[in-house]
C-alpha cells in the first residue's frame, strides 16, 4: 500500500486532473476508519455530481428512451459494483488511507470502500476545478460503459418483466408465497412459490433471502410462459 503525504502527489494516474489543492486529494482518499477528517462529505458531494453528469450523458446518448428506462440505465452505471471496477482501473486501492483494522482486513479490496473513494474523488475534483472539470472526469471514466449499456428492457428484474408481461395480456398479477423458511439467521434459506394464471402449476425457487427467492421464482415463471408460447 502506498500513501499520499500532505504535500505529495497532486494527481493520480489515469485521473486526468492535476489538483491545485492536494489536501482535497488526500481527504478524498481518507476512509473513515482513519479517523477525522475523512472522505464521507466529499463522497456525498461526488455522488450528486456523478448522478447529474451520468443523467446528462444518458439523456444525450439515448434520445428516445423514456424516463423510467433512463433511471434504470443510470442505476447500472452508478451502482457500487461499477464504481468499484472503475476505482480498480485507477488503482485507488493502492492509495486509499485506511485505519489499522481495515488495512489488516484488506479493506482496500472492498467494493464499498473503493466506490466511496471514487465518489469522493469526483467531489474533490468538483471543489478543486469546478463543475466542468468534474464533468470531464465522469465522462472520461464512464463514457465507454455508457456506450456499452444494453437495451434498458434487458436490465429489468424478473418480477418487473413478469408483471409487465401479464399486464400486457390483461391477466392477474402473480402471487408470491413463502412456503418454507429455515436455517440460522446468518445462513437463512427461503422457498417461494409463484402462482401465475397462465401456468397450470406454480413455480418454486429457493434463495438466501425472500427477495432473491421471489426474483428466481419470477424468472422461472417467465421462462415457463415463453416456452409455452413458443411451443
Amino acid at each position: 500500500m502506498s500513501s499520499l503525504s500532505t504535500d505529495g502527489p497532486s494527481s493520480l494516474r489515469g485521473l486526468g486532473h492535476e489538483f491545485c489543492r492536494t489536501d482535497l486529494l488526500r481527504l478524498a482518499l481518507t476512509h473513515r476508519s482513519r479517523g477525522n477528517p475523512n472522505n464521507e462529505r466529499l463522497e456525498f458531494l461526488g455522488d450528486a455530481v456523478l448522478n447529474m453528469v451520468v443523467a446528462e450523458l444518458l439523456f444525450v446518448a439515448r434520445p428516445d428512451v423514456p424516463e423510467g428506462d433512463l433511471s434504470r440505465l443510470r442505476a447500472r452505471i452508478v451502482r457500487e459494483r461499477t464504481l468499484a471496477e472503475v476505482a480498480r482501473q485507477l488503482d485507488l486501492g493502492q492509495h486509499v488511507l485506511l485505519g489499522p483494522g481495515e488495512l489488516k482486513s484488506g479493506g482496500f479490496l472492498r467494493d464499498s470502500i473503493l466506490a466511496d473513494a471514487l465518489e469522493a474523488l469526483i467531489g474533490a475534483v468538483f471543489l478543486d476545478g469546478g463543475f466542468d472539470s468534474a464533468r470531464g472526469l465522469v465522462e472520461r471514466l464512464m463514457a465507454e460503459r455508457i456506450a456499452a449499456l444494453p437495451d434498458a428492457e434487458s436490465l429489468k428484474d424478473p418480477k418487473t418483466r413478469l408483471q409487465e408481461l401479464l399486464q400486457a395480456r390483461s391477466l392477474k398479477l402473480p402471487d408470491y408465497e413463502v412456503i418454507d423458511e429455515h436455517g440460522a439467521d446468518h445462513d437463512r434459506s427461503f422457498t417461494v412459490l409463484c402462482r401465475v394464471e397462465m401456468l397450470d402449476a406454480p413455480v418454486t425457487a429457493t434463495a438466501t433471502s425472500r427477495r432473491k427467492a421471489e426474483q428466481a421464482a419470477a424468472k422461472g415463471a417467465l421462462e415457463a410462459i415463453l416456452r409455452r408460447e413458443g411451443a
